[in-house]
């Protein structure tokens, strides 16, 4: 069991230490043994350790809100959801304090180091209505990113491929040969010296997609800390925001059968938050 929670948990979580304290329970409220057989289906329970997380600079505007909806201009840096060493600085925690919404919850996500349009369901009983218009692929989302600018490519330009993120891994991988699973239009809409913001149109929504796609053209997007290369930056730097906005939504709204259309308010480059 000692071996399966340390492939199962982040490398930051102290597992040794928290078996050796007997923090890990099964159901009945007795202690994992780190040299416990492993058995299948089997529940283990702990509290995590919190650290003292530094408050993300920046509000979550909110661009619109009814009776199901709301949707917001995420910031950088803040993360969509509670997760690993983000909890309180999270979209969701924060909205649903400053909102009085217990029950929201977001419809989509964005990385936590990529601004833009976020929706969020306000009830649970909403949720279905619209995660179902992403999982058929019902909503147009446009991005924008600032990025080198290549003379030799010519755009607009199409990149299918198939990408694979294993859990834990910090990027994402091109397979070579395998089944398209990700596909993005890529458009050159203004350009400055040696830099272009790029208009992007992803047709799926594989993790950290647009990033991948633009470091395999040679153009990776301004300020990524995951490709070409991985930087070492501090999870708390805010200083160097990506520039990659996720700058409208479109979809019929599966309610109403409105057309609805979602804009952020903010443009590239993108300035540290603040």
């Amino acid at each position: 069991m000692g071996a399966w929670l340390r492939h199962r948990l982040p490398e930051h979580v102290d597992v040794a230490g928290m078996l050796s304290a007997g923090r890990f329970v099964y159901d009945d409220l007795s202690p994992v043994v780190e040299g416990d057989p492993y058995t299948p289906h089997t529940f283990v329970w702990f509290h995590r350790d919190r650290r003292d997380e530094p408050v993300v600079p920046g509000g979550i505007p909110v661009l619109f809100q009814d009776d199901r909806l709301v949707v917001v201009d995420k910031p950088p840096f803040l993360a969509t959801i509670p997760r690993g060493r983000h909890v309180t600085q999270s979209v969701v925690v924060r909205l649903r304090q400053d909102l009085g919404l217990p029950e929201l919850s977001p419809l989509h996500r964005l990385d936590r180091v990529t601004s833009g349009v976020l929706m969020l369901a306000t009830e649970r009983r909403w949720r279905g209505a619209y995660q179902s218009l992403f999982e058929r692929g019902e909503v147009r989302k446009t991005y924008r990113a600032l990025a080198p600018w290549r003379p030799d490519l010519s755009f607009p330009i199409t990149v299918r491929d198939h990408l694979r993120k294993e859990r834990g891994v910090h990027r994402a991988e091109r397979v070579a040969g395998a089944a398209v699973n990700a596909e993005t239009l890529i458009e050159v809409e203004s350009r400055s010296q040696d830099l272009a913001v790029y208009r992007l149109s992803p047709r799926t929504g594989r993790t950290h997609q647009l990033r991948v796609h633009l470091a395999g053209l040679g153009i990776p997007i301004v300020n990524d800390p995951l490709y070409p290369e991985v930087l070492d930056v501090a999870v708390d730097d805010f200083a160097r925001p990506l520039q990659l906005l996720a700058s409208e939504v479109d979809f019929s709204d599966p309610v109403t059968g409105e057309a609805r259309h979602f804009t952020s308010l903010r443009s590239l480059p993108l300035g540290a938050p603040g």
